[in-house]
C-alpha cells in the first residue's frame, strides 16, 4: 500500500510539473520503474519529451524546499520548451573522458 501511495505521488508530482506547458500538447508516453515519460506534440515548442527520473521526484517529493524547487524546475521547463529537443530531471552529468582531461572537459562544458 505504502509503495502504491509513492507511485501516486510521484505521478502526481510530474503531472502538475508538466501542466505548466499549453493544454493539449503534453500526453503520458510510459511510466516505468526507473522515470515517467511524456511526448509533446506540438509545432510552436521545439521540445519533443519529457523524462521525469522517478528516484528524484521523490527526493524532491522529501525535501524541505520542495515547493521552491518544483516552482524552478516549471520555469526550467518552460525556458527549455522552445530551445531543447528534450527535458531531463535531473539533468545528465558531464563525465570526463577515460584520459583524465578534467580541465579540458570543463572547458567543452563551459562553451555550450
Amino acid at each position: 500500500m505504502k509503495a502504491a501511495t509513492k507511485t501516486m505521488d510521484e505521478t502526481r508530482l510530474a503531472d502538475e510539473i508538466v501542466r505548466v506547458l499549453p493544454d493539449g500538447v503534453i500526453r503520458l508516453c510510459s511510466a516505468d520503474r526507473e522515470a515517467i515519460r511524456f511526448a509533446v506534440r506540438s509545432r510552436e515548442l521545439k521540445l519533443r519529451s519529457v523524462v521525469l527520473r522517478r528516484a528524484a521526484l521523490r527526493r524532491l517529493l522529501q525535501d524541505q524546499d520542495s515547493i521552491v524547487k518544483i516552482e524552478y524546475l516549471k520555469r526550467d521547463l518552460l525556458r527549455s520548451a522552445e530551445s531543447a529537443g528534450e527535458f531531463t530531471y535531473p539533468r545528465p552529468r558531464v563525465v570526463p573522458k577515460a584520459d583524465g582531461d578534467l580541465a579540458g572537459a570543463f572547458a567543452r562544458t563551459a562553451a555550450c
